[in-house]
């Protein structure tokens, strides 16, 4: 509407590395510490910091801010983030699990502690992030204590083109098997793999289902490796927390498939899940996003909205 003031610009940015640990407003040293971490996410960091520029040329006066999707879990403890390789490769090269996907965490973490009727920090999560990318966190006391994504967001579930977690040897395996580049075989990783990989015809969650519905048996593979590999995820995340008050799933795929929410919920029987059917095929819409029965451990689904998360954050950064 014409009658709207911008009174600021908030940017999402994916990777800040270990340098920012919460939003900041843009200066020079803010675009400068994101040139230094950009090895990090090639393909991210440069685009977010041209698009930085191109916004204080087009609104000089305005306040900028950058809002990190890693900040979230900047609270992961060093015994979650460390990979057990040369301690080196840390302290050199930042080589540590990251996360991803934080706004949309921090987001619904909030709203289902509002939901819950409880103060964030008594609230002990998992929530799952699934959509074209995907990534489940587990949140301890309303703060991120582990997640599934890693230095990038390769790593973890299984996605619409990602491979997520395989055996790290398996590059050097199809590098010699097919004569590939290593670039050629993360490409194929990124790009080529998850449910497209496995399906090979889509990496659309919604296509896939239709297709195992007339009866297609790749679509209908790579869905029930989708739900097990979202359920063992979850399970292992338990272990970072002290409690669970619920499991919740959010994004495309979390909030609007029934299905794959029933296959994975199905493999989490020793954690007492109960699925409630129908509300989980009205996407919980009638029970404030409730799915499971009375008396399971509860399971909702959030819708996600992380334009709002920075819109917030904005505001909060530039009252500072």
């Amino acid at each position: 509407p014409s009658d709207v003031e911008v009174i600021a610009v908030g940017h999402r940015v994916v990777h800040g590395g270990e340098a920012f640990t919460s939003s900041v407003k843009i200066d020079a040293d803010v675009l400068e510490g994101l040139e230094r971490c950009s090895n990090l996410a090639p393909l991210h960091n440069p685009a977010h910091i041209a698009g930085m520029r191109a916004s204080q040329k087009v609104f000089p006066k305005l306040p900028q801010v950058a809002v990190f999707d890693t900040a979230f879990h900047q609270t992961i403890p060093p015994h979650a983030y460390l990979y057990a390789v040369p301690y080196s490769w840390y302290t050199e090269q930042g080589v540590r699990r990251y996360g991803f996907h934080g706004t949309s965490h921090r987001y619904v973490a909030g709203e289902t502690a509002r939901r819950l009727g409880k103060p964030l920090g008594e609230t002990s999560l998992i929530i799952a992030h699934l959509g074209n990318g995907c990534s489940a966190c587990a949140i301890e006391a309303g703060q991120s204590a582990d997640t599934t994504m890693g230095i990038t967001p390769l790593e973890g579930l299984v996605m619409g083109t990602r491979s997520g977690d395989v055996d790290p040897s398996i590059h050097a395996f199809i590098s010699k098997s097919l004569g590939w580049s290593l670039d050629r075989v993360m490409t194929a990783l990124n790009t080529e793999s998850g449910l497209l990989g496995i399906s090979g015809q889509s990496n659309d969650m919604r296509t896939l289902v239709s297709a195992m519905e007339a009866g297609d048996d790749r679509a209908k593979l790579a869905i029930e490796v989708f739900a097990y590999r979202l359920a063992k995820a979850i399970m292992g995340l338990t272990a970072a927390l002290s409690k669970l008050d619920a499991i919740v799933f959010t994004g495309g795929i979390g909030e609007n498939s029934h299905q794959v929410r029933a296959r994975a919920l199905e493999h989490l029987r020793v954690l007492g899940v109960q699925v409630d059917h129908e509300l989980n095929a009205q996407n919980g819409d009638a029970e404030q996003g409730r799915i499971s029965k009375e008396g399971s451990l509860l399971c909702l689904v959030v819708e996600t909205n992380e334009e709002l998360m920075i819109a917030r954050e904005t505001l909060a950064i530039i009252a500072l």
